[in-house]
């Protein structure tokens, strides 16, 4: 997922440069998005990894 993330956030950098602002713009909070979830399952994971332990 974080793959997913910075290829978008590569996409509206790019997009922007060229002056494409609807599509960066959209390509920007689409990374967004997908960062927040990657960060979600995360810490989601650390947390059952470390109560499988105990």
């Amino acid at each position: 997922m974080l793959y997913w993330a910075l290829m978008f956030f590569v996409i509206a950098l790019i997009a922007g440069a060229l002056g494409f602002g609807g599509i960066a713009g959209a390509a920007a909070g689409i990374a967004h998005i997908i960062f927040y979830i990657f960060l979600i399952l995360l810490i989601v994971s650390l947390i059952a990894h470390f109560m499988r332990r105990v």
